[in-house]
């Protein structure tokens, strides 16, 4: 399929001022030779627009997405994002429903601008497992392991099967369908087209999360209004859309994916997964996105959740540091290497359901955050973590990625003119 002539940018740069070239026989004022094409390409950045499909579907200023992270996208760290111009989306994962209700109406108190909801939507996830069906040699294999890491902790032993994962996302649909936030993000899951079209009866924008051109294609199918196609790159959990036995987590990397999504679908696209800077900002519109989703840069920032040591952790860690396991949360996902992952991977011990192997090991979760044990706390990053090297607001943020976006496509236009 042909990309529609709105995808990525709508409104191309202007073209830079060429550098005059000193007469014949009279060499150049090196000075002024400097200063001519550095005025020019401060013009022509601030002569690109950032106008997209993303940002008037949504009416965003600019078009960049904060990711719905879990345990980091509370309400301040979305109204951040939305008063500069993004679009902030909130963490309902896990979240009771009249809980969630009351972030949604703090992101309202705290800004008038767009936000969204974001909420996992996978079979394997509606409802959890029975943790009483679970065999009980696959729970005590479990357990032996964790027991390891519970007694460098100082907490007790225990084969006991873990507590219920309780079944919260119908109660927090109802809330998203009463309390109208202006977007519903998806992730680990498709929304089915009756619920996107209960959404777009109350004004509510859909957006779907994909790993593969097939999900983008259903979501499509389905109705939504926008796709966010994660390469293999990003952190947190694989956005899949299939039930999970089949082992597919979608091993796609961004720049492959995007531009594969752009020309199979006529709905916007967001890239997501290695993006942190403004670089990749450009780079997501020249691949036809019509902007970018942002997580792991996000978590780096003070208005986000949790605590500082993770965040502490992240300009610490370089690109390579990141793997993708199930053995934290029984799903597929992309974390900081530690002792934690190296160890239970290397101990062939079988993973629990998913979010049951989350809740098996919440007491060494909390026990690490008190000690700030990094060995032993799961930190979700994406192979963006090395282009993390501060701790801003999330406001300067966004300012900082569309202010080097138009430089770098301002400059590229230049560039790409010659002498």
């Amino acid at each position: 399929m042909v990309p529609r002539p709105d995808r990525g940018l709508q409104n191309p740069a202007r073209r830079a001022v060429r550098q005059r070239r000193a007469p014949r026989g009279r060499p150049a004022r090196r000075q002024g030779a400097a200063r001519a094409p550095a005025r020019a390409r401060a013009r022509g950045a601030r002569a690109v627009s950032l106008r997209t499909a993303l940002t008037e579907l949504l009416g965003l200023e600019v078009p960049i997405v904060q990711a719905g992270m879990g345990g980091v996208a509370g309400p301040e760290l979305v109204a951040a994002v939305s008063r500069a111009g993004g679009l902030g989306i909130l963490a309902g994962l896990n979240v009771p429903p009249e809980e969630l209700r009351a972030r949604i109406r703090q992101v309202r108190a705290l800004t008038d601008r767009p936000f969204g909801v974001n909420l996992w939507l996978h079979a394997d996830l509606r409802p959890p497992a029975d943790v009483a069906t679970i065999p009980e040699a696959t729970v005590v294999a479990v357990q032996s392991v964790l027991n390891r890491f519970r007694a460098r902790l100082g907490l007790p032993p225990t084969v006991a099967r873990p507590a219920p994962v309780p079944d919260l996302v119908d109660g927090a649909i109802a809330v998203l369908l009463e309390e109208r936030p202006p977007v519903f993000s998806t992730a680990l899951g498709l929304p089915d087209a009756a619920l996107v079209a209960r959404c777009h009866a109350r004004g509510i924008r859909v957006l779907a999360m994909v790993t593969s051109v097939a999900d983008a294609r259903e979501a499509e199918a389905r109705g939504v209004d926008a796709v966010v196609a994660q390469g293999l790159e990003a952190g947190g959990h694989r956005s899949v859309g299939q039930r999970l036995p089949s082992g597919d987590v979608g091993q796609v990397a961004t720049m492959v994916l995007v531009p594969q999504v752009v020309d199979a679908v006529r709905v916007p696209v967001v890239a997501a997964g290695g993006i942190a800077d403004g670089r990749g900002l450009a780079a997501a519109l020249a691949l036809g996105a019509s902007g970018a989703q942002l997580g792991t840069r996000f978590v780096a920032t003070r208005e986000a959740a949790g605590p500082e040591f993770r965040k502490k952790a992240l300009l610490e860690a370089d690109s390579g540091a990141t793997v993708l396991t199930p053995v934290v949360s029984g799903l597929p996902a992309r974390y900081l290497r530690n002792a934690f992952i190296a160890e239970y991977e290397a101990s062939g011990a079988p993973v629990l359901p998913p979010l049951v192997q989350a809740r098996a090991a919440e007491d060494i979760v909390a026990a690490a955050a008190a000690r700030e044990a990094l060995d032993y706390f799961p930190i979700a990053a994406g192979q963006s973590v090395g282009l993390v090297d501060d701790l801003p607001g999330a406001a300067e943020v966004v300012e900082a990625i569309v202010r080097e976006a138009r430089a770098v496509l301002a400059g590229l236009a230049a560039r790409l003119e010659g002498p």
